[in-house]
């Protein structure tokens, strides 16, 4: 008996921006796609929730309804979005192999993967009852929020030494809490959060329990050394320890940096396999915004359209 198998012209892996934005325009472009959500349909956004920095939206806009109005626009055009996951996949050779769900096998020309990021979170047993409720990972993203307002931030690399200098523009008073007693950040970036008067700085003490009613309003952290609590009254906790890139399915089949961020020609989203781009948080670690993820999610979706007619 042969095996069945599903053919498709494009498959998008991953429904943020990125995955979204590449249905629209290849449904736009007649390529039919064929979209897989992953297990957390929407991606990051849909666990924010007000986003206020997406263009379009004046009055700022729920996550998770951003990603429901983006669904709708690219299924308006005729983009096959299904709930599911992608198992297994090759990109030996074209068409590429890709399983789903572990049992369905789909052949796909071209295959845009948009899998996104995740922020590595602290652990903490209170830290899922707060998030989105004072606990955020996007400094750029949740910053406005708490204009005026006593924060603090968990980090102790560049990242979180951007983040908090970020948010001292915003903020009364930054907390910035890291285990180690000197910074892993750049010397220019810990000249920029040594220079910040606002900036209160916490070395060698971990986060031990964050407290509050619905929202945050505290955080006790502890001393590494000496194991004295500290409690400090704060609105919001933001947490800048790194992001980890969704790309495990592709290890060993395209070219990724050490951080397995998947490395895409410079000035577009092709990667190290022909026929195959990425978009998105999953090769982007230095903006990982909606906006540009949206962005390179158009530049995938050109770009595919373009490899598909080359073919011919």
């Amino acid at each position: 008996m042969t095996e069945e198998f599903e053919k498709t012209k494009v498959l998008i892996i991953g429904s943020g921006p990125a995955g979204y934005t590449a249905a629209i325009y290849t449904a736009r472009a007649d390529l039919k796609p064929l979209l897989y959500q992953g297990m957390q349909p929407g991606g990051q956004l849909t666990i924010t929730t007000d986003v206020e920095n997406f263009p379009g939206y004046p009055e700022g806009i729920g996550g998770f309804e951003m990603m429901e109005d983006l669904r709708k626009q690219a299924e308006r055009f005729g983009a096959d979005i299904r709930w599911g996951e992608i198992t297994s996949i090759d990109l030996s050779e074209r068409p590429f192999k890709v399983v789903a769900d572990g049992t369905k096998t789909i052949l796909a020309d071209a295959l845009i993967i948009a899998t996104g990021a995740s922020a590595r979170w602290l652990g903490l047993e209170t830290e899922e009852k707060y998030r989105g409720f004072g606990v955020s990972a996007c400094a750029t993203c949740d910053g406005f929020f708490y204009k005026g307002k006593e924060v603090a931030i968990i980090g102790g690399g560049d990242s979180a030494a951007e983040e908090a200098t970020y948010l001292a523009k915003l903020c009364s008073k930054v907390y910035m809490i890291h285990r180690r007693t000197e910074l892993r950040a750049s010397k220019a970036m810990q000249n920029k959060v040594f220079g910040t008067p606002n900036i209160e700085r916490l070395f060698g003490y971990v986060p031990v329990e964050i407290t509050g009613e619905k929202n945050v309003e505290g955080l006790i952290i502890k001393n590494v050394d000496t194991g004295e609590l500290l409690n400090l009254a704060i609105s919001g906790l933001f947490v800048a320890i790194g992001h980890s890139p969704n790309s495990a399915l592709f290890k060993g089949q395209l070219d990724m940096d050490e951080s397995g961020y998947v490395i895409t020609v410079p000035g577009t989203t092709q990667t190290s396999v022909k026929g195959v781009f990425a978009a998105g948080d999953v090769q982007d670690k230095v903006y990982r915004q909606a906006t540009t993820a949206a962005g390179s999610g158009c530049m995938a979706a050109i770009e595919a359209e373009r490899f598909l007619s080359s073919q011919h």
